[in-house]
């Protein structure tokens, strides 16, 4: 540790660990998977009374309109929960933006539901790393920056209710509140060694209904056209397009019939994950004629539904600029950071693709994401807290990133 200037030491010592774990504890007992819309409601309320301790407005924003297409291929619209929209300072010089989720993958009826305190300094539970410490961290850094006195800075905080679904509901609510702004935080965890998140691929999910006719498999099977058929053989087509920039994975296939009956329903779901923005022209031009040589040569009619709702993440500039400040406060809190390319995604490819330059794993330390194994190393509060007060502290001062 390189020591900090009196200003930037009195600003992290404001930041209390007990605190922040209090409130994860809280937290992370309300289970708030992305589909149990009442316990997001709970979180949101719970997030909401947190956060007013910041100057500003406070908005439950309304979701988007988004769709799913079921097993038996029909659209019909998903319900989600509301997002946490606070603005601080509009007018002020220097604009940064925020994002966290409340959401976690942990539907209402699944097993792990209970946190668990562990001799190794860390607390398993729901959400503790992905991404309620998150959270815990974001808000205890901004007090901690409005503290230190803050009149030039101005920000947005985004806390949606479906990012781990993939922000259909909230991507417009996202890019609008990247405007403008000179730098955004992300609260995805950081892995347990501190290691960020650098460049991201992209995702795009799609479900192809594929309908056909149905016959009897006995009787008249060639008056049938079998969905199934096709939408395997448009599965196999689709996987041939894989490339080292373009990772492609045939999924799922919902639908069939009766032994005795030829099928004539399929739904297709397939993802991509395009390393580069040119890769998804590429992807979109393979569904393209996957879908018409498929369609032409099994006399099947084919819906694709979908899309790229992830734009990769590359290390711009802009990027390398942030990483490299994130760097430079890690090294004067005797914090190592170090980066590395993921294929993951998060809101960070939105905001990215916004022209924003992003860091977005400023969370707790933590991993076995995704899991019952969930855990967050419950040092990495105070300290993932200062990392972030002093990189927003040094980007007020300095007025970008």
């Amino acid at each position: 540790m390189r020591g900090l200037p009196d200003d930037e030491d009195a600003l992290v010592a404001t930041i209390d660990q007990a605190a922040m774990l209090d409130q994860v504890e809280r937290w992370a007992a309300v289970n708030s998977g992305t589909r149990h819309l009442a316990g997001v409601g709970r979180m949101a309320a719970l997030l909401a009374d947190a956060f007013a301790v910041l100057p500003g407005e406070i908005m439950l924003v309304e979701p988007e309109p988004a769709e799913a297409v079921a097993a038996d291929g029909s659209v019909a619209d998903i319900a989600h929960g509301r997002h946490l929209h606070l603005r601080v300072r509009p007018d002020a010089p220097v604009q940064m933006l925020f994002t966290g989720h409340m959401d976690t993958v942990y539907p209402a009826d699944h097993p792990f539901q209970t946190l668990t305190r562990r001799a190794d300094g860390t607390i398993n539970g729901p959400g503790t790393a992905d991404m309620k410490g998150g959270l815990a961290v974001m808000l205890a850094a901004l007090r901690a920056v409005e503290a230190a006195g803050a009149a030039q800075l101005g920000y947005e905080v985004v806390i949606n209710s479906d990012e781990e679904t993939g922000s259909l509901s909230s991507a417009a609510l996202l890019a609008r509140a990247a405007r403008g702004k000179v730098a955004a935080l992300t609260y995805e965890p950081a892995l347990p060694d501190g290691t960020l998140a650098g460049a991201r691929g992209g995702t795009g999910n799609f479900s192809i209904v594929v309908r056909g006719r149905s016959a009897h498999a006995g009787r008249n099977p060639e008056d049938g056209r079998n969905a199934i058929v096709a939408a395997a053989a448009l599965a196999v087509r689709l996987a041939e397009a894989r490339a080292p920039g373009l990772a492609v994975n045939p999924a799922r296939i919902d639908g069939g019939s009766p032994n005795n009956v030829v099928p004539d329903l399929a739904v297709l779901r397939v993802n991509f994950r395009p390393a580069a923005a040119a890769e998804i022209a590429r992807a979109r031009a393979a569904i393209d004629a996957a879908v018409a040589e498929v369609a032409a040569t099994h006399d099947v009619a084919i819906a694709v539904h979908g899309g790229f709702n992830r734009p990769p993440k590359p290390l711009d500039t802009g990027a390398e600029a942030l990483f490299g400040l994130v760097a430079a406060v890690g090294a004067d809190l005797g914090i190592p950071i170090a980066w590395r390319a993921t294929g993951g995604v998060c809101d960070g490819n939105n905001i990215a693709a916004a022209g924003v330059p992003v860091v977005d794993t400023m969370g707790v330390r933590g991993g076995a994401i995704h899991s019952p194994d969930e855990f967050m190393i419950v040092d990495s509060l105070a300290e993932r807290a200062a990392l972030s007060a002093l990189t927003i502290h040094r980007i007020l001062r300095k007025g970008h990133a």
